[in-house]
């Protein structure tokens, strides 16, 4: 390092910790930085205090920061903007257990954000780094935005398959986007325009994923009053829309005014009035509403207003939408019942979440570690006995290759049941296992041919998908021939006694 700028090596190291600081938490790409840059340590985020990486990156920022940071003032403006990521990151980890501490307390609390102690510290940090005070107060607010991402996608989602990587990559796109840097210029205060999507089997953890998304919006930190202009605690909410009827569902989402139906004997706030513009609002089970209610989401959506039943004033939503379903929405779509435009409005991200049963066949010791997190939720300890005795009982009494029908909430009863009577019977539907796990089982064993793969293959796509077109668009065959060897792995589940693709008996109704 020269006196009058940063040397060429220099350069090259701070540019590999930028890319650190505003890649995706869970890329491969970012763990192969993180792996050069300090070599032995191991991936991921390390909480432990000091932390590996920081102390490397604090050691090379040390010369600039001697004699009252003299050096730091002489640099040209263009070496000053590669070191603001290191000096962002070794603020980060400086303050991690504080940040930690804080999203602890601030989620059992709802109401007033709770004061931030250590915030005049942080700020000032970065200050003496060559930020001004606006900046500072907006970057001291981006660590805090990253700290509750990681602290709840991380938390929430247990598990080390690659499914579970993957699944946790997209859901810190979602928040922060898959580069920061587009997020930090432009988009941190748009995100209530980009709606997300989760598709998945019941009980694979679409409502913990949501909850994720939907505690980490960015919030602005107010130095004047020493805390965050919101509390993240009250920024999720959440709807579960088979739960109402239709004639009710329109009030629970829009709110009504007093005498605006029978019954209405006052004003009623729905969930799009009470979501703040630094929240979320989940709407779990969207595959189940009516096309008169996906209207009037689609024109929430679109005009980001709304009015509630029996009123005339427009009322603005800012918050951002989330939604789900288990449902296959391709089939609906095509039957006509899922409308288009709405789907449209709704997939500016769509987010598979990985059943359990494909967990396990990548990641086989998963299930000890789900079992391990279960029992200390429900028990409330990690007693290595009790979780001998819930592992001793699954091996006993759920069959090798076991496809989990009900995902990790079948598997959290079945602890539950373990941990009450001792055992747990799993309903096998006739001994059968489930089709998708028949068909890994006979791959791993070898027993399939070419021919048996492919109708395998199709046919569970076609029980996803529910339409010829997209298995054939998934698979890149002709849709004739994904017809030709769907019905032929159907023939051949009759021939055995289990169901056909769709899980049901195939009629001439079934869409193509």
């Amino acid at each position: 390092m020269s006196s009058s700028g940063l040397s060429g090596a220099d350069r090259d190291f701070f540019a590999a910790v930028a890319e650190v600081v505003y890649g995706n938490q869970y890329s491969p790409q970012r763990a192969q930085v993180v792996a050069r840059l300090a070599p032995g340590v191991p991936l991921g985020d390390l909480t432990q205090r000091p932390n590996p990486l920081a102390q490397i990156v604090e050691a090379r920022l040390a010369p600039l920061l001697a004699d009252g940071c003299a050096r730091l003032r002489r640099l040209g403006a263009e070496d000053r903007r590669l070191l603001e990521p290191a000096f962002l990151y070794v603020c980060y980890f400086r303050h991690v257990l504080q940040l930690d501490a804080l999203i602890e307390r601030q989620a059992k609390q709802s109401g007033t954000p709770l004061e931030v102690p250590f915030a005049d510290e942080a700020l000032a940090e970065l200050v003496r780094n060559g930020f001004s005070e606006e900046r500072a107060a907006r970057y001291f607010a981006f660590i805090f935005h990253l700290r509750r991402a990681f602290y709840f996608i991380h938390g929430s989602l247990a598990g080390e398959s690659e499914s579970m990587r993957r699944l946790r990559e997209s859901l810190w796109n979602s928040v922060v986007t898959h580069d920061m840097r587009g997020y930090e210029t432009g988009l941190w205060n748009r995100m209530e325009d980009f709606s997300t999507l989760l598709l998945g089997e019941t009980g694979t953890g679409k409502g913990s994923a949501a909850a994720a998304i939907g505690r980490t919006a960015f919030i602005p930190y107010l130095p004047a009053e020493h805390r965050f202009a919101a509390n993240f605690a009250d920024a999720f909410i959440a709807i579960n829309l088979s739960q109402f009827p239709e004639t009710l569902l329109e009030s629970e989402l829009f709110g009504h005014r007093k005498g605006a139906f029978t019954g209405a004997i006052a004003d009623h706030q729905g969930v799009f009035e009470r979501c703040s513009a630094h929240g979320a609002l989940f709407l779990d089970e969207i595959g189940e509403v009516g096309t008169p209610v996906q209207v009037k989401l689609l024109q929430v959506l679109q005009d980001r207003t709304f009015t509630p039943l029996g009123g005339r004033d427009r009322k603005r939503f800012s918050g951002r939408v989330i939604a789900a379903t288990n449902r296959p929405l391709a089939a609906l779509r095509s039957e006509g019942r899922f409308r288009d435009d709405f789907y449209y409005r709704l997939c500016s991200d769509v987010i598979e979440m990985p059943t359990l049963r494909q967990r396990l066949a990548e990641a086989p010791g998963e299930l000890g570690q789900l079992v391990r997190l279960l029992v200390a939720r429900i028990a409330g300890t990690d007693d290595v006995r009790l979780i001998a005795t819930v592992m001793e009982s699954l091996e006993a009494s759920v069959p090798r290759g076991y496809g989990w029908p009900g995902n990790v909430r079948e598997l959290e009863q079945a602890v539950r049941r373990i941990l009450l009577t001792g055992r747990y019977a799993p309903e096998l539907a006739g001994a059968a296992l489930h089709d998708d796990d028949l068909l890994a089982a006979r791959l791993r064993a070898g027993e399939l041919s070419a021919a048996q793969l492919l109708e395998g293959y199709c046919a569970l796509l076609y029980r996803r998908f529910g339409s010829y077109a997209e298995v054939a668009k998934r698979t890149g065959l002709d849709p004739r021939t994904t017809r030709k060897y769907v019905t032929s792995a159907a023939e051949r589940a009759k021939l055995n006694g289990t169901r056909s693709p769709g899980g049901r008996p195939r009629t001439s109704a079934d869409p193509s």
